[in-house]
């Protein structure tokens, strides 16, 4: 049975639900795409980030922009598939702020390939960074939690859950298993005061999806570009394809005091791809 929290009382604004003014927040994935736009997007609305990723010169070009903007980031090269990479990520905000208010999982890597082409070194990747990588941080995040009585986890899934992912079985596969693991983490830290959702986007147009309209040199094909971004609309009941910002404003309300009442759910912001009951 879970721990008893308040609701939000009536006199509360919107401003107030959704600001993060005096929390802190770890994000990995943070160089580009999601992470950087959740990073820079959780700032704004007042937190304190620290940021993880392989990438060290990008994170750290997030990092820089934040400060620019006034704000107080971190950044920090790390591996998720390194546990004590991982540990020692969220053990750096704990002891340079004292706490840890919000744990984002957001690191990720693609996969493309039939199943009978995969191999064990692929399948070894893509469960080191989507799945391992994840798991680690929910861990350190949650022992953290624990001790101080209160937290919000959030981790991204993607919509290859919902239906058959043609020559994405590996990353679909993590992505479920995210999914299934967030629920647990909902369960199990309702009774100490934590909350864990997930996302599962749709097509986002970021450096995730640039395999898709780069050439053989990495410079990006405009006919291939346009096609992908077609592609993309023509799926979509909304018409347009996603961006990081939409991703990571969903971030910000399930992290949020907004969604106080909200733990255990896949949220899935596709632009009406997809509507399972």
């Amino acid at each position: 049975m879970g721990v008893a929290v308040d609701a939000l009382s009536d006199d509360v604004t919107p401003a107030q639900a959704f600001s993060l003014a005096g929390r802190v927040a770890v994000l990995t994935g943070a160089a580009s795409g999601i992470g950087k736009a959740t990073a820079l997007v959780f700032a704004g609305a007042g937190a304190t980030v620290v940021l993880g990723d392989i990438d060290g010169s990008g994170v750290e070009t997030t990092a820089k922009e934040i400060a620019g903007r006034g704000g107080t980031a971190v950044a920090v090269e790390m591996d998720v598939a390194r546990r004590a990479q991982v540990d020692s990520l969220v053990e750096r905000a704990v002891a340079d702020y004292g706490r840890i208010d919000i744990m984002g999982n957001i690191a990720g890597v693609r996969s493309d390939g039939p199943v009978v082409d995969v191999t064990d070194e692929e399948f070894d990747r893509v469960f080191d960074v989507n799945l391992r990588g994840v798991f680690y941080g929910s861990q350190a995040a949650m022992r953290a939690m624990i001790r101080q009585g209160s937290g919000h986890i959030v981790n991204i899934s993607s919509g290859a859950i919902d239906s058959p992912a043609p020559t994405m079985s590996t990353y679909a596969m993590t992505k479920a298993a995210v999914a299934q693991l967030t629920k647990t983490l909902a369960a199990e830290g309702a009774a100490h005061g934590i909350r864990a959702n997930a996302l599962a986007p749709g097509v986002i147009l970021s450096n995730f999806s640039r395999a898709h309209f780069v050439d053989e040199s990495g410079q990006v094909d405009a006919a291939r570009y346009q096609a992908y971004v077609d592609w993309a609309t023509n799926m979509a009941p909304l018409a347009r394809v996603g961006m990081p910002t939409d991703i990571a404003f969903a971030i910000l309300y399930l992290v949020s005091d907004a969604a106080s009442f909200v733990t255990g759910q896949i949220l899935r912001p596709n632009g009406g791809v997809g509507m399972p009951w």
